[in-house]
């Protein structure tokens, strides 16, 4: 309301977005085809915000959860980059690619044996727990500050390393293709998995490493994220919805954003008064007896979140990342004249 047209047109160019400060979270359903990156910048020119980051990335043939931060949010966003993630995946037996994914090329194909329940749940559950895991070639791992997909489309030789990784669930929803003798009329050996994983763990190398198990090899098919914590039941909203909610509107488009306080729920919360909110947002610690130890919330009586700080073993709160807001209440109020 009152605040002129979005774009500016000059003839013959392009529309040129006019950004705007925007502070909130957007449960994102990413397509398929598109990278995080991709995904991030076209969201960010619909909402029009000034700043925007999203909480971990997704693989272009990926679809599914991706949250995006918008301004003040970003500062909460590496926290989120390692919450306890969600997928649904299709595993295709009896080919290996060097992506680990149905966009890679095939590098072997070897015939898929006679598998059982039992034997594809042992693969599983080797592949369960506190694990050592070796992140696909083709990844956006750095080495020398360099993506190690740069390295591998170069033809370069990667050696990646193991490294540990947290799978809490790798489960199978559905192999009817193998055990109902469907093979025969053509279809594609598939494997329904369900996976609960920490940061850092690859979808893709789980997959890899099962066909290993099993004898004949795999890639993935299909990868879906269900959710990331805290957002367990998530309300995500596709680009075709975003799309037709910004034709009635940026109110309509703005409602679609959960509060960052929303993203703050994996942190424990931590009540401060306002002299103390004065001294956390000059950069001070705060003595007192907060409790639990470690990175926390920082929080307003009325649950207004003023960002995220460091409860010490002595109970002092130390300011980490605060929101803009947090500094306003630092400053001193002048008296009207």
């Amino acid at each position: 309301m009152g605040q002129g047209p979005p774009y500016n047109v000059p003839m013959g160019q392009k529309p040129r977005t006019r950004f705007r400060k925007l502070d909130g979270i957007l449960l994102f359903d990413k397509p398929r085809g598109l990278s995080s990156n991709q995904a991030l910048q076209r969201v960010r020119h619909l909402f029009r915000a000034e700043k925007a980051g999203h909480t971990g990335s997704l693989d272009p043939l990926a679809t599914g959860l991706l949250p995006v931060c918008f301004g003040e949010a970003t500062k909460i966003a590496g926290g989120l980059l390692g919450a306890r993630k969600a997928y649904d995946t299709v595993a295709r037996l009896g080919v290996v690619t060097d992506t680990d994914d149905a966009d890679g090329l095939p590098l072997r194909e070897r015939p898929v044996p006679a598998l059982t329940i039992p034997v594809i749940d042992a693969a599983l559950r080797a592949l369960t727990g506190h694990i050592q895991q070796r992140p696909p070639i083709y990844s956006a791992l750095k080495r020398g500050g360099e993506p190690l997909y740069a390295k591998a489309r170069r033809g370069e030789i990667v050696e990646v390393e193991p490294r540990p990784v947290d799978v809490h669930a790798f489960d199978l929803l559905s192999s009817a293709d193998l055990l109902d003798g469907l093979l025969e009329n053509g279809a594609p050996p598939l494997l329904r998995l369900h996976v609960e994983c920490g940061s850092g763990t690859y979808v893709r190398s789980l997959v890899r490493d099962l066909g290993e198990a099993l004898g004949c090899g795999a890639h993935v098919l299909e990868l879906r994220r269900l959710w990331v914590d805290p957002f367990r039941e998530p309300r995500m909203w596709t680009l075709e919805a975003l799309q037709a909610l910004r034709e009635r509107g940026e109110q309509s488009l703005d409602a679609c954003l959960l509060p960052i306080e929303v993203g703050m729920a994996s942190w424990p919360p931590v009540y401060v008064t306002p002299p103390q909110a004065q001294r956390l947002g000059r950069g001070q610690w705060v003595d007192g007896a907060f409790r639990p130890p470690g990175s926390v919330a920082i929080l307003e009586p009325e649950g207004r979140a003023l960002g995220l700080g460091e409860v010490d073993d002595e109970g002092r709160l130390r300011p980490q990342r605060l929101f803009t807001w947090a500094a306003e209440l630092a400053k001193p109020v002048v008296a009207a004249q």
